[in-house]
């Protein structure tokens, strides 16, 4: 399977699924385009609900069919969905504890040159502060395809956040360790420990790759589950280590570092770097620009281990 963007391959489980499930219906905001949903809408279109700009009522609506027994899935970007619809959010889908899965689309940076308003850099924060909502970022479409395949057979609320983009795949077709709400362990190592989410995973692995060349061995851990955060993997992770470093397309306050953090000073404390967007908003730029000016690449988090171990 060649390289596709995750938004396109849970459109592609849904479908597959939808053909026996009936109850399972996609709902968009004038996002079926951008969200990749626009197979989905011409292939079923009694299980598709169009709702136009209007993110609040996108997400109540879902909320109300899950009410009625459907399975419902709200596709819009994720810089609208994580805010302006945060109240719908909270009560009628985390609060209710309705059937919904918000897919938050072009998640990050995604859309780069479009500025702050279109950049969603604190949804893990907002989404994960809310009782009973579970928040992934998933790091390629074929760890995608195994979320959203576990998350068809439950009926518990969840935030999914996917890029804009296709990305280079972490995983190989038809060996993606996977177990849900659990971390997973792409390398082992025992001098420094990555921890990232999402898009941050490729280049965190790829720093590995620069860094085993230097003699420093280093593990890294997909944490594609932020809530529930896998707290068993930090602590092995962190205890095999001499220091860690976390990457997120995320702003640092309330993200994969501030849980990691947490979770670490508790329990078995060590040094903790985390590399995030920073607290204002990003120069103008596609999101690789974007990655490399703040060094969430793999030369930059190589860098800033190397810096830590010295």
């Amino acid at each position: 399977m060649g390289k596709i963007a995750d938004k396109q391959m849970i459109c592609e489980v849904l479908m597959e699924a939808a053909k026996e499930d009936k109850d399972i219906v996609a709902l968009c905001s004038d996002s079926r385009g951008s969200g990749s949903f626009t197979a989905f809408a011409e292939s079923y279109p009694e299980q598709f609900v169009e709702v136009g700009i209007a993110e609040q009522n996108l997400v109540s609506i879902a909320a109300g069919l899950a009410k009625c027994g459907k399975k419902a899935y709200a596709v819009s970007p994720a810089c609208f969905l994580s805010t302006r619809s945060y109240e719908q959010c909270k009560v009628d889908v985390a609060y209710s504890n309705t059937n919904v899965k918000l897919i938050g689309i072009s998640g990050g940076v995604s859309y780069g040159a479009l500025g702050m308003s279109h950049h969603s850099a604190q949804d893990i924060a907002a989404l994960s502060a809310i009782p009973n909502m579970r928040v992934y970022l998933p790091s390629d479409h074929l760890q995608t395809r195994e979320l959203i395949r576990a998350l068809l057979k439950d009926e518990k609320p969840a935030y999914i956040r996917v890029g804009r983009n296709a990305v280079d795949p972490v995983y190989e077709d038809g060996q993606v360790p996977f177990e849900l709400d659990k971390a997973t362990v792409v390398r082992e190592g025992t001098n420094v420990a990555l921890i990232a989410c999402g898009e941050m995973v490729k280049p965190a692995k790829d720093a590995a790759e620069l860094l085993e060349k230097e003699g420093i061995c280093a593990s890294v851990l997909d944490m594609y589950c932020l809530k529930p955060l896998d707290r068993e993997a930090v602590i092995r992770a962190a205890g095999n280590a001499r220091a860690v470093i976390t990457v997120e397309e995320h702003a640092p306050a309330g993200g994969l570092g501030s849980m990691v953090s947490q979770t670490v000073a508790a329990v078995c404390p060590k040094k903790v770097w985390n590399l995030t967007l920073p607290d204002a908003p990003v120069i103008t730029g596609t999101s690789g620009e974007v990655f490399d000016y703040y060094g969430l690449n793999a030369e930059g988090i190589a860098a800033k281990a190397r810096e830590i171990l010295a």
